[in-house]
């Protein structure tokens, strides 16, 4: 049924300006400040709570438009929002007002009702949550800190909503223990699972001395140290994910096998380790300076041992258009990058890194980004009293537009790639199977 309305109600007209703007017809569900509804019968609505939203939509015709204006209330989703954002092209379509497809005479009868309206005027206010603008040379330690400062200093408590107990905040390993084609287990087993596959793919061995570059809340380590018997230095550059680790490090009793330091990798210094884990870490690094991490790594590794990278990945190269800002860059990671594979490939095999496996883990995340997703939900006053209602809806839709992004192919993947130090006579130290060097 379509209950597409012709009256002249806010949002009939409304609805009409932006198609005529467009030259398409939109699939959404509109109702507005008004109580008007107009648009498609669907079990999921796009609330205009004030004329504001349309500014803000009109004054970033764009992806940045759209989340400004949901970030700060202004507009609302009721419903499912997997199912608002995978509609076919819909940020495309509302939040780029192209012209290409409309006639002057649409374009400028659609201008007239926006000014009715109220949608022209002066620009709103970012978001209180949105990043400040940068300052100083992009990756350069002090701006990398902020950066990082931004988006995981915002209370250790609300992360804990959505990651659970484990406390690890990186793509899962749902392994189909049962050999079904069905996947098994709880978030938390398949969280301990990743960090178990990296273990072995690293080789730890008890005596062995690990460094995790970007060590989050201190997961990886704990595990390390307990199941495998390493000793473990952790960095990063949040003081706040620095303080939880340590105290989860203190009661697990491993104060004397695990070192938590808030220090930027380029600063590593106390080489060399026998492996290096990276996890999540590498988007914060940035393409000018992958090769100089890769090279720096290298250097704090021991003959024959063995890096291993977990990073996201694009599929295609990046253009400028792609890279525009939006979600990610205003609210999520300032100056973070996500790179096709073979860059980072490049970086590793120029630094002198042998690649000796990749593992594509595309399906898991996209997995571990709607439990993620469910919890936040199941949590959500609990989520706006710990970080503001601001912040909670941008994570809302950061994790679901994520989760889209990895389950459709073409956009979004992720990679485990291990690579290790040859010796100076070439010898890798690894069996020449998986199956041996996974056991």
């Amino acid at each position: 049924m379509n209950i597409r309305t012709t009256a002249p109600t806010a949002a009939g007209r409304l609805l009409s300006a932006f198609e005529g703007a467009m030259g398409i017809p939109l699939p959404v569900h509109v109702r507005c400040w008004d109580g008007s509804e107009a648009g498609p019968a669907s079990d999921v609505t796009i609330v205009f709570r004030n004329r504001r939203a349309i500014r803000r939509v009109l004054w970033s015709p764009n992806e940045l438009g759209l989340v400004r204006a949901y970030v700060s209330g202004d507009l609302e989703i009721e419903g499912d929002v997997f199912r608002l954002l995978a509609l076919p092209d819909l940020v495309d379509r509302l939040g780029t007002l192209s012209v290409r497809g409309s006639d002057c005479r649409s374009v400028l009868k659609s201008l007239t009702t926006f000014v009715r309206l109220g949608g022209l005027g002066l620009r709103p206010r970012p978001p209180s949550v949105e990043a400040p603008r940068r300052r100083g040379t992009k990756h350069s330690k002090a701006r990398d800190a902020s950066s990082v400062s931004y988006h995981y200093d915002v209370g250790n408590d609300f992360y804990r909503l959505f990651l659970g107990p484990t406390m690890v905040y990186s793509c899962a390993y749902w392994d189909q223990r049962s050999g079904s084609s069905e996947t098994t287990g709880t978030l938390e087993e398949a969280q301990d699972d990743k960090l178990d596959l990296i273990c072995r793919k690293l080789g730890l061995r008890s005596g062995m001395r690990l460094l995790d570059v970007g060590c989050g809340w201190g997961s990886m380590a704990i595990h390390a140290a307990e199941k495998y018997d390493v000793s473990v230095v952790g960095v990063t550059l949040s003081h706040e994910q620095a303080e939880w680790a340590r105290a989860r490090v203190s009661e697990a009793g491993l104060s004397d096998r695990i070192e938590i330091r808030v220090q930027d990798y380029r600063d590593i210094a106390d080489g060399p380790y026998d492996a290096i884990s990276s996890i999540g870490m590498s988007e914060h690094v940035g393409d000018s300076a992958l090769l100089g991490y890769a090279e720096h790594l290298l250097d704090l590794l021991g003959p024959e041992g063995r890096l291993l990278n977990h990073a996201i990945a694009s599929v295609r190269s990046l253009t400028g258009t792609e890279n525009s800002p939006g979600l990610i860059e205003n609210y999520i990671f300032p100056d973070g990058e996500v790179l096709p594979l073979s860059r980072t490939l490049d970086a590793f095999e120029h630094a002198g890194l042998e690649v000796r496996d990749i593992e594509a883990l595309r399906e898991h995340y996209a997995l571990t980004l709607r439990a993620w997703v469910s919890r936040l939900r199941d949590s959500w006053d609990d989520a706006v009293r710990l970080a503001g209602a601001e912040r909670a809806r941008t994570w809302l839709l950061y994790l679901a537009a994520s989760a889209l992004g990895f389950e459709e192919k073409g956009r979004l993947t992720i990679h485990q790639v291990l690579t290790v130090r040859p010796s100076d006579d070439g010898s890798s130290g690894l069996p020449r199977t998986r199956a041996l060097w996974l056991r």
